[in-house]
């Protein structure tokens, strides 16, 4: 595999949820070293706000976090299949509509939902298919990171935090992809070096 390896982060209308989950994993990038290495990006299902900023509320809750954040919202489209490694869904109804959109099997496969990247810690939920389980479909709802848009300003900053809680779990999966990346370093330090990025860590036992 060539670099930069590429991923997307997808919402509703991209001006909510992939834009801080985009902000968030380009910073746990950078901290690591592997920002050159690792090219990432965000879009929406729908083109209602396309060529909008991010909502006000996203940008303040980023800001609040420490995070840079540079946003223009765009629609994703199937011919970005063929040049992304990775199409990270934020909630169930991404993941169907975008798997849905992919042109081969082999793109439906590169989509994602981004809670499965947990560690079964946070909001209760678990860390992915468990064993047998062919998809993120077999768990609808229970890994999604809920809509902020019509609730109040607390909704953003609890989005955020369930970003944050599954970001590390990620990037650990897709440093395991890159050549010459695959030792756990920093605050990952322990995750399975051999992780798929396409599969989401294993739960550990108790």
């Amino acid at each position: 595999m060539s670099a930069p390896f590429r991923i997307c982060f997808v919402c509703t209308g991209n001006i909510c949820r992939s834009p801080m989950a985009e902000s968030v994993f380009r910073a746990r990038l950078a901290e690591d070293g592997l920002d050159g290495l690792v090219e990432v990006g965000s879009a929406g299902t729908g083109g209602w706000h396309e060529g909008d900023g991010a909502d006000p509320r996203t940008v303040a809750v980023l800001r609040a976090g420490g995070y840079e954040h540079v946003h223009t919202a765009r629609q994703f489209h199937a011919s970005w299949f063929d040049h992304l490694d990775l199409v990270i869904a934020l909630d169930s109804g991404h993941l169907r509509e975008l798997r849905g959109l992919a042109p081969t099997a082999e793109d439906a496969a590169k989509v994602r939902l981004l809670r499965s990247y947990g560690t079964g810690t946070a909001a209760g939920a678990g860390p992915g298919p468990a064993p047998g389980r062919t998809s993120d479909l077999d768990l609808i709802g229970d890994l999604d990171v809920p809509d902020p848009y019509y609730g109040d300003f607390a909704g953003f900053e609890e989005c955020l935090e369930m970003i944050e809680e599954v970001s590390d779990g990620l990037l650990a999966a897709v440093r395991a992809a890159l050549p010459g990346q695959g030792t756990a370093t920093g605050h990952d330090a322990g995750r399975d070096a051999s992780q798929d990025p396409h599969q989401p860590p294993e739960k550990e036992s108790a």
